[in-house]
């Protein structure tokens, strides 16, 4: 099958013109000193409607017929195509109806509805709001506006790929997120067609990484089950035309752990001041995880910040815990008088900071006259950790980690 070229990208650019914004590059200092030379951050999450799903979904609906665009598209999404449908429906005129799987983010569903559209929920996953946008588009005459395996998105989503070379000419390593493969297929047909000496990576979360056993196969397969935080790349299977695209045109794909997402959705707060969802951070993941698997000058491709705050906090809480900084301890202490002051003693003498305490009496493991005691504990760094438990374990407390 034909794919994308950069021509095809290029004409998507002319059309987005003052549709969608050139969105900024930013230096990130911190990722630059563990990678050993520049490392730029493409921020997508700050593209209107939070996420590069504009770009495609408006190149998409904006070739459509006057006819078609007046009976109607329909999407499914988890939360970020529904939004940029959404908002490029309203744009151009035309009405959108969204499947959702009832596990979206709220403030994804609100924000879908706001701009128009018909939020409908159902389904546990997006494998079946797919099926059912896919069967009430055939009911309706309405036309389906596929998240990602469709050339005219693709195009739409590879114009991230001319910002990112017009603004960084020397750019040597292009790093995406990737669920269904949309926004990295674009990016490379972009890049490719300008700079073939460019490497780009795709980056998948390991518990949703449909591409590996897809590009082994030839052809899409499916995975049985995803579990990960990073709804937003949560894609079962990739499509015929995103498969043939990172075949022809991607350098690598690689996994990331969910607690490298959660990491790097800590780090972007901290470092970058960036608000990211944990599928808009996968690259930067990759990055952190293995900076000496990337020759700079990098760009990292922020694809999205539409989070819940919810999941914000879980997510922060994990990150914190995934980089050492949060203890969840387990201490064997005698039953009496006296017993757990002395273990806060012992912790405020270390400079952990006590977070919440916990007792129980009635566990099997314990001999008569012992409490378990549950306590959370903020550190200063991995280092930190390490030497509050070799001090716990040094003072006679039997320790646990959870």
């Amino acid at each position: 099958m034909p794919l994308v070229s950069g021509a095809d990208v290029e004409a998507a650019a002319l059309l987005l013109a003052g549709i969608v914004r050139r969105t900024p590059l930013e230096h990130s200092r911190a990722l630059a000193d563990r990678v050993g030379g520049p490392v730029w951050l493409k921020c997508e999450n700050l593209q209107r409607a939070g996420s590069f799903k504009i770009r495609g979904a408006y190149t998409r609906i904006a070739r459509l017929t006057d006819a078609e665009r007046a009976r109607g598209v329909v999407a499914a999404s988890a939360g970020n195509h529904a939004q940029g449908v959404a908002l490029a429906a309203r744009e151009l005129g035309a009405a959108a109806t969204v499947f959702m799987p009832e596990s979206a983010p709220l403030p994804k569903v609100a924000a879908t509805r706001g701009y128009g559209a018909e939020a409908r929920l159902g389904g546990a996953t997006l494998t079946e709001a797919m099926v059912s946008a896919v069967e009430f588009a055939a009911a309706t005459g309405k036309v389906f506006i596929h998240p990602f395996d469709h050339p005219d998105v693709i195009a739409g989503q590879g114009t991230v790929g001319l910002e990112v070379l017009e603004q960084c000419p020397e750019v040597a390593t292009v790093v995406v997120c990737t669920g269904g493969g949309g926004l990295v297929s674009g990016m490379a047909a972009a890049i490719k067609a300008r700079r073939p000496d460019v490497r780009v990576v795709a980056v998948q979360a390991a518990a949703a990484a449909a591409f590996p056993a897809s590009l082994a196969a030839g052809h899409p397969v499916q995975l049985a089950a995803m579990t990960t935080m990073a709804d937003g790349i949560a894609v079962a299977a990739p499509g015929d035309l995103t498969l043939a695209h990172v075949a022809g045109l991607v350098d690598d794909v690689v996994t990331v752990t969910e607690g490298d997402l959660s990491r790097a959705l800590l780090f972007c707060l901290e470092r970058a001041k960036l608000v990211v969802e944990p599928a808009g951070v996968a690259a930067v993941a990759a990055v952190l995880a293995d900076p000496g698997a990337f020759a700079p000058p990098v760009v990292a491709v922020v694809s999205g910040g539409n989070i819940d705050p919810v999941l914000m906090m879980k997510v922060v809480q994990h990150g914190m815990t995934a980089a050492g900084r949060y203890l969840s301890l387990r201490v064997t202490v005698p039953d009496r008088p006296g017993s757990l002051a002395g273990l806060l003693r012992e912790l405020a003498g270390l400079r952990a900071n006590v977070l919440s305490v916990e007792h129980e009496r009635t566990t099997p493991a314990l001999d008569l006259g012992e409490v378990l005691v549950g306590v959370h504990v903020e550190t200063q760094g991995p280092d930190h950790a390490r030497d509050v438990l070799a001090a716990l374990s040094a003072a006679g407390y039997p320790v646990s980690v959870d």
